[in-house]
């Protein structure tokens, strides 16, 4: 059976003097989410993962937004997975939708970094998801699923089951709006046929897959209920202690 997987991610946000704030007062949920069989983590900025790391430790999961697929070279503003991998981080978020958008980041490029991650025995996060113009255009699951096969290109079989995979609709991203839960579990569930016929059925029940999209306290709980939904990828809900931990609470 499938953990379950509760993920913040930051996104820009906290100094490092907030970033040990929030870690010194979420230290102790990993032990309540483990005695649950819960996993529980957050991803933050480059610059906090030092300090939440060392103070966490292995309580919960640290992880990075993101990385170069490359180990070392002249790629000024970057940061590499031995340098991850240095400071103990073994998680890292891989095409996130603002970096898709934002930074011209293509499945083709996340590919390349999930390969690596892989390689180094780290976990990738690798998100997916689609926008408001395709949605209403009924074109949902043929942008996605052509995510997924440039994203698990020469992803063997073995090393499949490692990825943990996000969908998160673009158009319910940060805008209050959220896809209903039978909406994710069509979409997880489509997700997990598209492995399915890659790599077979039982591969393609080890992989974690999880909803992300204006995530709350007050409707975590019925997006995990359903079958093909193993977690949830969170953004705004993670940032203050209070609603983190009620993420948890509401999933006991």
């Amino acid at each position: 059976m499938r953990r379950k997987l509760l993920l913040g991610n930051w996104k820009m946000n906290k100094t490092v003097t907030e970033a040990k704030v929030f870690a010194e007062e979420a230290k102790h949920l990993g032990k309540e989410a483990r005695a649950h069989k819960i996993d529980m983590g957050v991803c933050v900025p480059y610059i906090d993962l030092v300090p939440v790391k060392k103070i966490i430790k292995n309580s919960l999961i640290v992880g990075a937004e993101n990385c170069h697929y490359l180990e070392k070279g002249a790629y000024t503003g970057e940061v590499s997975i031995p340098m991850l991998k240095d400071i103990g981080i073994s998680w890292c978020i891989i095409g996130h939708s603002e970096r898709r958008e934002y930074d011209n980041e293509t499945s083709e490029k996340c590919n390349l970094k999930i390969l690596a991650l892989l390689k180094n025995g780290m976990t990738p996060v690798y998100c997916c998801g689609e926008s408001l113009e395709t949605y209403e255009a009924n074109g949902t699951k043929k942008f996605v699923e052509e995510q997924i096969l440039k994203g698990f290109a020469n992803v063997s079989a073995e090393d499949a089951s490692k990825v943990v995979i996000a969908y998160e609709p673009i158009w319910a991203i940060g805008t209050g709006k959220s896809a209903s839960k039978e909406i994710a579990e069509d979409m997880c569930a489509f997700i997990r046929k598209i492995l399915a016929k890659l790599y077979g059925r039982r591969v393609a029940n080890k992989v974690r897959i999880l909803y992300g999209g204006s995530v709350k306290p007050n409707n975590i709980r019925d997006y995990l209920l359903q079958d093909n939904v193993d977690g949830a990828l969170v953004g705004g809900a993670s940032l203050e202690v209070e609603s983190y931990k009620e993420l948890l609470t509401n999933l006991l």
